[in-house]
């Protein structure tokens, strides 16, 4: 089953300290879970994932595992657990985020979404119920309720109409999850999703409208999406001081590590960012003394560690110089160094926080953190 349990408090901000348990294991919160968009984090072996990045939980993506490898090499294997390896925890987005990026090529309607594949130009329909099915049959213990995310920035009234629709869907994905169970044998759980753009009143209404549907967590979409950081704070203060206490939450996409740990402080759980990975491959590192473009010339003759606070092996073993060397001159082992070591620097501050956060100084050290992974090395 399912379960949250909240262990720490901060008392100096809403930062929390918990533990979920699923079917495939516990995640201890906060967590930043890697992004596996098409079953895999790019360049990361499953076996690094768990022992060096000390990932928790990953995410799958609903729309690109749709169509690639297709569903039904998924129930063949038995789920995207069994196609890829992965032992522990996974979170499915709902293909909704996919769909709104693909807006010159889909047609928004009550029923659901239909859109044309980037990859071949096909049409599909994704419905709230199909949204569901899809993520039962791709495995996940996470499941996310399909929504619609508005743009940024959008008008008032764009805002709201795209907010009753996620509601409406999210009643018919509420009735689909109970009308059918969990695909493999094991309980999978649904995440609601806010909405309502960067507008107090829609998002007020949404956080409410979420947490009287009563699932075993929530989570805040429609940010980190181009608004400005005050915006999104803003926001996700609101936000979670309306969702309930003893209940996960989720917020979707975000973001950077200072990001991270703003966001921590107001009492979110759970993150998930393409950056580390994406950033990873053209040459920027995320380190606990700030950030680094490995391709600059400043490195080419440093042989220290790429951060010797990291404990992954990747952060230590390597140096600025060879790692440098690899980038320019293309080798593959040069992104697979940097995605290791990026992971590992988010999963470590994570971790960093929840100590901190049980330690009961969490706020004094995150003033401090948060200026030390913003600075350019």
């Amino acid at each position: 089953m399912f379960t949250f349990q909240l262990q720490h408090t901060d008392p100096k901000s809403a930062a929390r300290a918990g533990q979920i348990e699923t079917a495939h294991g516990s995640i201890q919160t906060p967590i930043f879970m890697p992004v596996g968009t098409l079953g895999t984090v790019k360049g990361v072996h499953q076996r690094e994932l768990e022992s060096d990045i000390k990932a928790q939980i990953i995410l799958g993506n609903t729309y690109h595992l749709y169509l690639r490898p297709g569903l039904e090499i998924l129930e063949q294997a038995g789920g995207l657990h069994g196609f890829n390896g992965w032992k522990r925890p996974m979170l499915t987005d709902s293909g909704g985020y996919q769909v709104y990026s693909l807006s010159a090529q889909r047609k928004i309607n009550e029923e659901g979404v239909t859109f044309r594949s980037h990859i071949d130009g096909s049409s599909h329909t994704f419905t709230p119920e199909r949204a569901i099915d899809i993520q039962r049959i791709i495995g996940a213990d996470i499941i996310m309720a399909f929504d619609e995310c508005p743009p940024y920035p959008c008008d008032y009234e764009y805002a709201k109409n795209s907010m009753e629709l996620t509601h409406r869907w999210l009643d018919r994905c509420v009735k689909r999850m109970a009308e059918t169970g969990g695909k493999y044998g094991y309980e999978q759980t649904l995440f609601p999703i806010v909405q309502g753009s960067t507008y107090p009143d829609l998002r007020r209404k949404s956080a409410e409208t979420i947490a009287a549907a009563g699932q075993p967590g929530n989570a805040i979409g429609g940010l980190s999406v181009g608004e400005p950081a005050e915006d999104m704070y803003e926001t996700t203060d609101q936000v979670c001081g309306i969702l309930p206490k003893d209940k996960p939450r989720y917020l979707m996409g975000v973001g950077t590590p200072e990001n991270i740990l703003e966001c921590i402080a107001l009492g979110v759980d759970m993150f998930d960012c393409v950056l580390p990975t994406r950033n990873a491959r053209h040459g920027m590192l995320y380190t606990s003394e700030g950030i680094i473009n490995i391709k600059n010339a400043k490195w080419k003759d440093d042989f220290s560690a790429v951060d010797a606070n990291n404990p992954c092996y990747a952060s230590q073993q390597y140096s600025k110089a060879y790692l440098r060397h690899l980038m320019h001159t293309k080798e593959l082992l040069g992104p697979q160094i940097a995605s290791l070591h990026n992971l590992s620097f988010y999963l470590w501050l994570v971790g960093e926080a929840r100590r901190h956060i049980i330690a009961g100084d969490f706020a004094s050290w995150k003033e401090e953190m948060v200026k030390r992974v913003q600075r350019r090395l």
